[in-house]
């Protein structure tokens, strides 16, 4: 009897509990119905609320489903049973059993995982984006189950801390089984097709699969891997994901998606992530946007041109130690370089945002992640479309050379190394990135050139359209305001009302005490005007002692109120200059849009009429002028 089968025995298999083994059971009958899977899923008040979340996310498409038997319909019998089985299975082992595993942290990766499965599925259309959820949710259950059956154990095994083949081969020394093989069966027993299981089990390694090139499981386990990626960027801590960041956007050059379109679909990943988390209770580290984690290394490089602290960087990419003795030896010492190494295309990804390299040294043959891959990977970047990339490869055949170039490679060197074909072919290296730069550095110059000159645009449009002694805006703004609510009006019928505002005997009070008082005077109203404006109202001094106030969404009488409400606020002023107190009033003139009036210079004409007869009939009052005629409020000042 294998391991598996003594876990499934020993009860120490994840199995459904409760509604989910209900659903189950159900799915089982030849004869059961939706109906009846609705049934039962209402009953769970928190199983029904994570089906009408994941049926009306974001790329499901439709309108919005709000009753259980219609999400049921939607997704389906086979998704409902995968997708209750799934939650199940988070709710039953969400709290750790005291080991060193964190639940809280695989469930949120998982959870991940599954978000972006969904949301790669609803742009490739290889299956249903709803099972593909599921799957995700289950793809690395293994881990989980091996360390809640085996806490100590596995615990051992983990603090090793192995990757790849080599965990997967200690697994099953120290346990019988490893975590894909346990994978495999609780993806059984949960009823996940064949056809999704397989590639499930072959994501970590998709190379290892044996899929044929363009078949649906090698398209399948290409996006479980991808998808894998996007949660490891997302749970990594800072100092890790830049080396996700390049090798993402290699994955999603291969489905079609550019830096842009990879970020939005990441972007989405994560919103939708945090929902479920709240949802499910589950820890959802807040992220930046991927196009700022992904360009964070072209501002720091940026950063250095403008400040001269770039250096020559190379980063020599070879795995035989030999070799990368000896080429280390000749950069740093020959030709005065910083050099950085890794041994394979991944590690070198890592490396390369840290210390952003003017010129790459690549072996075209190495593990993990070879030369071309890794060439391509950096080309996808913004940051590494400018490193200039020397290739060392044993294969100068045509077609070796025409891929290296389509891959990103400037120039190559065949191996074994001859040192002074290096030192030529750095020597040209070199020259481009003096080249390179020295149009940095300018490129640098005319950002900054270029801010600035947009701070003094700005400065000068907003001097262009204030009024310098008020601080209000002036009469070009105050027209273009007009017009603005005037075409709102047009669109939505709303009521729009402009006042125009005089300030009573504004030439006896220069005449009086002069300029330089009446300054003070109209500063002091234009305060006070701004003050009893609504927030969305347009305010301006449109010349001398003249201001016009234009109101959305204000009928007539809401107009007239407005008004009075100003001149009451104007004449309650107390202005006083040099010990003398200056008496203040304004008069205004109120006129609405109506019929008849084919634009805005029509209803600025009718208040202006409405302040002449304010102003004739005594002054400190307002007016309205409504049907062809003005109608004056009787004045309440002592």
């Amino acid at each position: 009897m294998n391991s598996i089968e003594q876990l499934r025995l020993s009860g120490r298999l994840p199995s459904p509990k409760g509604v989910a083994l209900a659903v189950l059971e159900i799915c089982r009958r030849e004869d059961a119905t939706l109906d009846e899977v609705a049934k039962v899923v209402q009953s769970d008040p928190a199983l029904s609320s994570r089906l009408l979340r994941l049926c009306n996310s974001a790329r499901s498409g439709g309108r919005p489903v709000a009753s259980i038997r219609e999400a049921v319909l939607r997704l389906g019998m086979s998704t409902v049973r995968q997708v209750a089985m799934g939650f199940s299975l988070v709710d039953q082992y969400l709290e750790g059993n005291g080991s060193a595993f964190d639940h809280a942290a695989f469930w949120s990766h998982s959870l991940l995982m599954a978000v972006a499965c969904h949301e790669l599925g609803g742009l490739t259309r290889i299956a249903s984006a709803d099972e593909l959820f599921a799957c995700g949710l289950l793809a690395q259950i293994g881990s989980l189950v091996l360390a809640t059956a085996y806490p100590a154990d596995y615990a051992t095994v983990l603090a090793e801390q192995l990757g790849g083949e080599a965990l997967r081969a200690r697994e099953r020394e120290r346990l019988g089984a490893d975590h894909n093989e346990v994978t495999a069966a609780v993806l059984a027993d949960c009823g996940i097709p064949r056809a999704l299981a397989e590639p499930v089990c072959h994501h970590e390694r998709p190379e290892a699969a044996g899929f044929s090139q363009g078949s649906r499981p090698h398209q399948l386990v290409q996006l479980f891997f991808q998808a894998r990626r996007m949660a490891d960027l997302g749970r990594s801590p800072v100092a890790e994901r830049n080396g996700h960041i390049a090798e993402l956007m290699l994955l999603g050059g291969k489905i079609g998606l550019d830096a842009r379109a990879l970020g939005e679909v990441f972007d989405q990943v994560v919103s939708q992530w945090q929902e479920w988390a709240e949802l499910l209770k589950l820890p959802a580290t807040p992220l930046p946007s991927f196009d700022a984690m992904a360009n964070a290394p072209l501002a720091r490089r940026e950063q250095e041109t403008a400040t001269g602290a770039a250096g020559k960087r190379v980063l020599l990419v070879e795995d035989e130690p030999t070799s990368r003795m000896l080429t280390e030896d000749l950069l740093s010492h020959l030709l005065d370089c910083t050099v950085f190494t890794a041994e394979n295309g991944r590690d070198a990804l890592a490396v390369a945002v840290e210390v952003l390299p003017q010129i790459v040294i690549t072996d075209s043959l190495m593990p993990v992640m070879d030369g071309l891959d890794f060439c391509r990977a950096l080309r996808a970047t913004d940051w590494g479309q400018s490193m200039y990339v020397i290739m060392l490869t044993s294969e100068e055949t045509d077609e070796k050379l025409i891929q290296a170039f389509e891959a990103g490679v400037d120039d190559y060197v065949t191996k074994p190394v001859n040192m002074r074909a290096l030192s030529a072919r750095m020597r040209a290296a070199q020259h481009y990135t003096k080249l390179l730069e020295a149009w940095e550095h300018d490129r640098a110059q005319l950002k900054q050139f270029a801010a600035e000159l947009a701070v003094s645009n700005r400065r000068l449009e907003h001097a262009a359209m204030t009024d310098l002694l008020t601080g209000l805006p002036n009469r070009r703004a105050g027209m273009d305001a007009l017009q603005r609510f005037w075409s709102a009006s047009q669109r939505t019928g709303q009521p729009v009302a402009a006042l125009m505002i005089d300030v009573d005997h504004f030439k006896a009070i220069n005449d009086q005490h002069g300029h330089a008082i009446g300054d003070q005077v109209l500063q002091a109203v234009a305060r006070a005007i701004q003050a009893a404006a609504r927030k969305d109202d347009s305010v301006s001094r449109i010349g001398g002692e003249e201001f016009l106030l234009v109101c959305h969404d204000a009928d007539p009488r809401a107009a007239l109120l407005a008004a009075e409400r100003l001149r009451r606020m104007v004449r309650e002023l107390r202005i006083t200059v040099a010990n003398v107190q200056i008496p203040s009033s304004v008069s205004i003139g109120v006129a609405n849009r109506e019929d008849g009036m084919e634009e805005p210079d029509d209803m600025l004409r009718a208040a202006d009429k409405a302040l002449y007869a304010a102003k004739k009939a005594g002054r400190n009052r307002v007016c309205l002028f409504a049907g062809g005629r003005t109608h004056c409020a009787t004045s309440s000042a002592a």
